[in-house]
């Protein structure tokens, strides 16, 4: 995976989580209860610190590890996406029970980023 390539995703990521962390404020601040406004807000949280992490990697690490730039690309797909969905679906009583399962698994992807990150520093 190439730095320019895990530039553009910190980039669009670090964008839409002011995107949606502006309409989360605003707009469904109205219409979510507040557990589940917290709930977007985390999502909204772990895709910016993860956003800001890739340009870390991408601007850090001449050779990042592809594991590295996908663990932490999927990881805020499953883990802030999902987020977004439960809640946004749950508003509208009609809850994706599916994504559930979801959230957990971009975690856990985010966690190996971590990990692979830890492994570049120690090796």
């Amino acid at each position: 995976m190439s730095q320019q390539i895990i530039l553009v995703f910190a980039a669009v990521f670090g964008m839409l989580a002011v995107v949606f962390g502006a309409f989360g404020a605003h707009a469904l601040k109205k219409i979510l209860t507040d557990d589940q406004l917290k709930s977007f807000e985390t999502g909204v949280k772990y895709q910016m610190y993860h956003a800001i992490v890739l340009l870390f990697i991408g601007n850090h690490f001449t050779t990042p590890n592809p594991l590295m730039g996908w663990c932490f690309i999927i990881g805020i797909i499953l883990f802030s996406f999902s987020i977004y969905g439960l809640v946004l679906s749950d508003a509208k009583g009609k809850k994706m029970k599916f994504l559930g399962p979801v959230t957990p698994l971009g975690g856990l992807l985010l966690i190996i980023g971590w990990a692979t990150v830890l492994f570049k520093f120690i090796a």
